[in-house]
């Protein structure tokens, strides 16, 4: 199916048993790289990147992950822990019958993103991370500073059964589209956006799905093999009220090579805020014309 982007079609395939709705672009046979979105957005998240990505020889692939949007949505909690997440990315790759990715992760895609560079190392090339901190590093980074447990009280708020559904549907889920514009600068989700994403919000499902990548937290996880093995980019927008910088440097202490590019105006929504810049460092970080340090 086509989409309002001109270059991108739309179709869903199914993935370890569920259905991933998927956007695409680019040559078939172009390096596959899978953009992956976080809260609360679907592929469409990546509308800025796609196009310019696939122009450069690259098999664009965004899906929308479990939980999200046109995707499947399993209803046991078991089915968002972190290691099922992102071993829907590994299936995806493989439903492309591809042995190599590239992977570039925003917000919860960049934490799966993490995960999978770092679990499965012999299968990502390099991985990009837009304001999305190391998994093993948040928990710890927390514990030693409290200006950030203030910033991530949402998140308990949001592993509570039901409540967080019924706040989020309110009034044409008012307080997600508050949340997207009064954290990013003017201008950035604009009403039309909005209404998109609200349509994805109001998928069968969806509401749940999405809080279950939260509530799938207080699940036990095992620690990722230290350090991660791919070359890492990570770009990070100074002014994300969510995530302190601070978290950019302690996840790249877990990097065998990786490097960070600031932005020092941006918010959380860097890739939309900063589009054309974000677009440079990622085509010569993916196609491997940018060194890490």
């Amino acid at each position: 199916m086509l989409t309002d982007l001109p270059e991108v079609t739309t179709r869903a395939i199914r993935v370890r048993g569920t259905v991933l709705h998927l956007a695409e672009a680019g040559p078939p046979d172009g390096p596959l790289t899978l953009l992956l979105h976080g809260f609360p957005e679907f592929w469409y998240g990546w509308r800025h990147q796609i196009g310019p990505l696939a122009a450069a020889g690259l098999r664009v692939v965004a899906p929308d992950q479990r939980g999200y949007g046109a995707s499947g949505k399993p209803k046991d909690l078991g089915a968002y822990h972190l290691d099922e997440l992102a071993a829907d990315v590994i299936g995806l790759a493989d439903a492309f019958a591809r042995d190599r990715i590239r992977l570039v992760g925003h917000d919860w895609g960049g934490v799966v993103a993490w995960q999978c560079a770092a679990r499965y190392a012999e299968r990502v090339e390099r991985a990009a991370i837009l304001n999305a901190p190391h998994p093993d590093v948040f928990f710890g980074y927390v514990g030693r500073h409290p200006t950030q447990i203030l910033r991530s009280s949402y998140m308990g708020l949001f592993q509570l059964p039901w409540l967080p559904e019924a706040l989020l549907r309110a009034g044409d889920f008012a307080l997600l589209r508050r949340a997207l514009a009064g954290s990013s600068r003017p201008g950035t989700f604009d009403a039309a956006a909005l209404d998109r994403y609200a349509r994805a919000w109001s998928e069968p499902g969806a509401l749940t799905g999405m809080l279950n990548w939260y509530r799938g937290l207080r699940l036990p996880r095992r620690p990722l093999p230290d350090p991660v093995r791919p070359p890492v980019l990570i770009l990070w927008g100074e002014r994300d009220t969510a995530l302190e910088a601070g978290l950019a440097e302690a996840s790249l202490a877990r990097c065998a090579a990786g490097e960070i590019r600031r932005f020092p105006e941006a918010t959380h929504w860097v890739q939309h805020e900063e589009a054309a810049e974000v677009n440079r460092a990622l085509l010569a970080f993916l196609t491997g014309a940018a060194a890490t340090a």
